[in-house]
């Protein structure tokens, strides 16, 4: 662990944890400049197998704290344990949190799983659509949740669709925990931070925010009394008032019952000078009736500016100024400015103003304020330190206030987007299923579709025109996947899920400048992580492979890690505008052709006219020039659309005839490989072999004579595109 964690430093919430939970381990203090994201990557690229350097790279992009560590690890076994490792002899591999699907940095990029990418502070993201949390720390639970799905069914998916069913179902208990949450501050904050802290005012607002947290508490667990699913009693259990009251006594012993975390700027000092209780401290008590009593003496002073000059005067405090004066400006416009008021400064329609005695006033406010500070600042410290002996406890409220909320926040999507629960099975099936994020611009217009993997249609081709919804469709099932191993319901009327260990999603990118690395060395980059981890508890969304090289390579290469795919019995959805991959792959055992529908006919003006229909259908796309047809109805000029037609019916001419060649060539192949196997059978006849030789024998004559015939066709369908 870092030593700066350690003694004699103030010992972490992060140590005390462990210490509790693992007290027979022994903790090993490492410098902290060691823990260093560069030496770890460092270390990665020099230690690493060579054939695993790029996977990692990719496996461990946006995990800063994990490079740390690792950079921190390999140092201790160098320095304390003697340890020297050999350059590329070291198999190095990313394990995601136990329990979780793993999500790389490139599908939380692809799929907007926490940010938009075209605008980032947009909320059309998914995180954005689900986040109706209330609390800061629902909103990190979510956020977490998202990164990291759950990959427990009976302890944690279940309990969630049961708990989020039952706030559905009881709206006043739903409206109840809702109107509860609000009453919550961000307590986390102090119970994360080391107690030395050197602003007094920064812990008296920290203090406070805890009392109002603790004050809260109860009114959730009312509103949680009348839970009857698991998860919901066991928060309210987390809620009861003997965790919660012993917090409260230590803190009432010190702090002024009527003092509440606010945040005018006003109140705030006034809360700070106030909070720790009357005699406490003799001299406290001195500095606050001083500060009282020139704090009386602003407004009375204000009252008598407002008699003298005949005006209405408004008293006002900001940070800055301290107190100040406010005056409309048309009072004069037929009367001369006082020469008592100064620091005029004028805003919209007001005049800004002091008066040397409300500066006097305001330095003594100031003075006796900080003095009542810097008395108050012992106390509070010794508040803090024996709050933090319950900070267990308080975590565990903080997790089951962020648990609930987060479920409420789900209750409040399902109720008013008509989701649906979800169940877990070894099948994905989803009825009239809706993008999450794009149906909620467009409700009433969103086409929705069926989805369904299994063992027999693992392997999912999807094609179709420009703009015919393929992407749409192939992440809408990337995110609902997300949605239901979050235990959040989903936008569909039915839907069941597999629990997948992993998700990987391959979007088509522009070039990465800052990487030095072209979209198509991305891509490769991207596929090769992901090849060298898929297996069948994976869920793989592949959107227009080989997009950024040359159409003979990157056909090639599609076909070559669709074999790939199919071999690895991955549940995959592979979008395409190669049309060929649906000939070579279609009669394959698990894949599936789909497409989504286009409607092209002719207008008045005999011009051709797309229509996207957005739906799935089976079997591959049956439209020929869509990109044409496209080009013509988003009003590109005829003679270019003409030249276009020339060129392609010349390139279908060429491959028609290369198609009779190339049908003539397998044929002859075929028939070649007929033949070669009728010699071998002949030759076998007159052999004195054994029966099990013979068995052996046959059955390898049997594999060769397929794989030549199927190799035939193959190559005629490469030769055809080329």
């Amino acid at each position: 662990m870092v030593n700066t964690a350690l003694p004699p430093n103030a010992k972490s919430n992060l140590l005390s944890i462990i210490e509790a939970e693992l007290p027979a381990l022994a903790i090993e203090p490492v410098d902290r400049k060691y823990w260093s994201e560069l030496v770890g990557l460092e270390y990665i690229q020099s230690l690493a197998f060579r054939d695993d350097l790029e996977a990692i790279k990719v496996a461990i992009g946006g995990n800063f704290y994990a490079t740390c560590s690792f950079a921190a690890a390999v140092k201790y076994l160098e320095q304390s344990c003697r340890v020297s490792i050999a350059a590329h002899s070291l198999r190095i591999r990313y394990q995601p949190s136990e329990n979780t699907m793993m999500i790389d940095l490139s599908t939380i990029h692809s799929l907007e799983l926490i940010q938009n990418v075209h605008e980032p502070r947009s909320k059309d993201c998914l995180f954005g659509l689900l986040n109706e949390c209330l609390t800061p720390m629902g909103s990190r639970m979510l956020r977490s949740n998202i990164l990291q799905p759950s990959s427990q069914v009976e302890s944690i998916l279940m309990p969630r669709y049961d708990a989020l069913e039952e706030l559905t179902m009881k709206e006043d208990m739903f409206f109840e925990i809702r109107k509860a949450l609000k009453g919550f501050t961000d307590v986390e904050k102090l119970l994360t931070s080391q107690s030395s802290i050197s602003a007094t005012e920064f812990a008296i607002d920290l203090v406070l925010r805890v009392k109002a947290f603790v004050m809260a508490v109860p009114h959730l667990c009312e509103a949680l009394s009348s839970a009857r699913t698991d998860l919901l009693k066991r928060v309210y259990g987390l809620c009861r008032a003997e965790v919660t009251q012993l917090v409260m006594n230590v803190i009432t012993k010190t702090i002024n019952e009527d003092v509440t975390a606010t945040k005018t700027p006003i109140d705030m000092r006034n809360q700070r000078t106030y909070a720790v209780k009357s005699g406490v401290h003799g001299l406290l008590d001195i500095a606050r009736q001083t500060y009282k009593e020139a704090t009386e003496y602003v407004y009375q002073h204000v009252d008598e500016l407002s008699k003298e000059y005949d005006l209405q005067i408004e008293v006002k405090f900001d940070h800055h100024r301290k107190f100040w004066l406010r005056l409309e400006q048309n009072v004069f416009e037929d009367r001369q400015w006082p020469d008592s008021f100064i620091n005029k400064v004028i805003r919209n329609r007001w005049f800004e103003c002091q008066t040397l005695l409300l500066v006097q006033l305001n330095n003594r406010i100031t003075d006796s304020h900080n003095e009542a500070v810097m008395l108050s600042e012992n106390i509070i410290k010794q508040l803090l330190d024996d709050i933090r002996e319950h900070v267990p406890e308080l975590f565990r409220v903080c997790e089951g206030i962020a648990l609930v909320d987060m479920v409420a926040s789900f209750a409040q999507l399902a109720t008013t987007r008509d989701y649906v629960r979800p169940e877990i099975s070894d099948t994905l099936a989803l009825k009239s299923a809706r993008h999450p994020i794009c149906e909620r611009g467009n409700p009433e217009r969103f086409v929705p579709n069926d989805a369904y993997a299994s063992e027999q249609h693992r392997f999912q081709i999807v094609t179709g025109c420009n703009m015919s919804g393929k992407s749409t469709y192939i992440r809408m099932a990337a995110l609902m996947q997300v949605m239901a191993q979050i235990g959040s319901f989903v936008p569909a009327q039915y839907a069941s899920f597999p629990v997948f260990q992993q998700l990987f999603v391959r979007i088509s990118t522009d070039d990465n400048i800052e990487a030095n690395m072209s979209s198509f060395s991305l891509e490769m980059r991207e596929m090769a992580f992901i090849l060298r981890n898929v297996n069948k508890n994976s869920l793989t969304i592949i959107d227009e492979l080989g997009r950024g090289t040359s159409s003979r390579d990157g056909l090639a290469i599609s076909l070559a890690i669709s074999e790939a795919l199919i071999q690895s019995n991955s549940i995959v959805w592979f979008a395409t505008h190669f049309q060929e991959l649906t000939k070579i792959l279609g009669n394959r055992p698990g894949v599936l052709n789909l497409h989504l529908e286009t409607d092209i006919s002719n207008s008045e003006e005999d011009r051709a006219r797309m229509t996207m229909l957005y739906r799935i259908k089976s079997g591959p796309v049956q439209e020929k020039s869509y990109g044409i047809n496209l080009a013509r109805a988003m009003g590109f000029p005829e003679n270019f659309i003409q030249v276009a037609q020339e060129v392609s019916q010349t390139l279908a001419g060429n491959i028609e005839r290369r198609k009779a060649t190339s049908k003539s060539r397998q044929l002859t192949r075929q028939r070649k490989s007929i033949l070669n196997l009728t010699s071998m059978l002949k030759q076998l006849v007159e052999s004195e072999m054994d029966d099990a030789a013979m068995g052996s024998y046959l059955r390898h004559l049997q594999d060769e004579f397929v794989l030549q015939m199927d190799g035939a066709s193959v190559e005629e369908s490469l030769e055809e595109i080329s």
